[in-house]
């Protein structure tokens, strides 16, 4: 919607031309239109701007009531417990995901310090969102001092300003019950909430709204070829989704296909058992539902949930 908004203030300046060249030549009458029209011309940029904005809310609307009507799907508590569990066994090589609030470490991918449940990482942006928005409710907690330093190295893989006392401030912090409810939170709003809504209108079932999940957690909610929204993007080029009358099973495997080219383009030599041994093995044998138990293999490890 933002893009109609765009293209009537481009028009804008026409439509003022055209109206000021129709007019007779009598300089008073002339300049008075072209005063008229120029002093007219935010008000209609802000009535297009309202415009827009409204017909997005009614559209936001509009899938909110069909999602009601939706089964939950991975929402339910059971499944996004299992959901988090097996990105648990992908991020921290556990489906005891509870126990990774306070794990910290710089894995070598160029992302900086990985941490937390989800592992938001110093270089990517959502580590430095969490604390932000942590602080903004508990100012005096232990990280808020490291907000100058993660915003300096936020986009790299540098450690500056951060070392040697981040890692034992993190770790400190997970035990308590305001930044561990924080990280769970941030999981939700950023990653988990938004992958769920968007499969669901996609018209993909649970496993469906898994992999939408784990993909976003991997690659991040962003817009360019890497980004989550650019590998879907990708991949409705290839395959229509359920909404768009076309197959679940094809749309899946096409999607889990761009995914991994672009998990090997970023890091060349990757385990991509997450996609492999993980979500291809549910979808082949069809369990579209991510019904238990289930049985996975992660980095030659086996997971089971019975």
């Amino acid at each position: 919607m933002k893009r109609v908004g765009v293209l009537l203030l481009g028009a804008l300046p026409v439509i003022a031309a055209g109206v000021y060249l129709a007019v007779p030549d009598d300089s008073a009458d002339s300049a008075d239109t072209a005063s008229s029209a120029s002093s007219s011309s935010p008000a209609t940029a802000e009535s297009a701007r309202d415009d827009a904005k409204d017909r997005a809310e009614k559209e936001r609307e509009a899938d909110d009531a069909l999602i009601a009507d939706l089964p939950p799907g991975l929402a339910a508590p059971a499944k996004k417990e299992l959901a988090q569990q097996l990105v648990s066994s992908a991020e921290n090589s556990t489906t005891k995901w509870r126990t990774a609030y306070g794990s910290i470490e710089d894995v070598g991918d160029g992302d900086g310090y990985t941490a937390g449940i989800v592992g938001f990482c110093t270089g990517t942006h959502d580590l430095l969102m969490l604390v932000e928005r942590y602080t903004e409710k508990h100012p005096d907690n232990g990280l808020a001092q490291y907000l100058p330093a993660l915003r300096e190295v936020d986009g790299s893989d540098s450690h500056e300003g951060l070392d040697p006392g981040f890692t034992a401030a993190w770790q400190a912090e997970a035990e308590l019950p305001a930044f561990r409810a924080a990280q769970e939170e941030e999981r939700d709003r950023v990653y988990f909430e938004p992958a769920v809504r968007l499969a669901k209108l996609d018209g993909l079932g649970t496993l469906g709204q898994f992999v939408y999940y784990d993909a976003m957690v991997f690659h991040g909610p962003d817009t360019d070829a890497e980004g989550f929204y650019g590998l879907r993007e990708h991949a409705m080029a290839k395959a229509r989704t359920p909404g768009q009358g076309g197959s679940e099973k094809a749309y899946l495997d096409a999607f889990l296909d761009v995914r991994e080219q672009a998990m090997r383009d970023k890091r060349p030599g990757i385990d991509t058992s997450r996609v492999d041994t993980a979500q291809r093995r549910f979808l082949a044998a069809g369990n579209m539902k991510l019904a238990t138990p289930l049985v996975w293999e992660m980095y030659g490890d086996t997971y089971r949930v019975p």
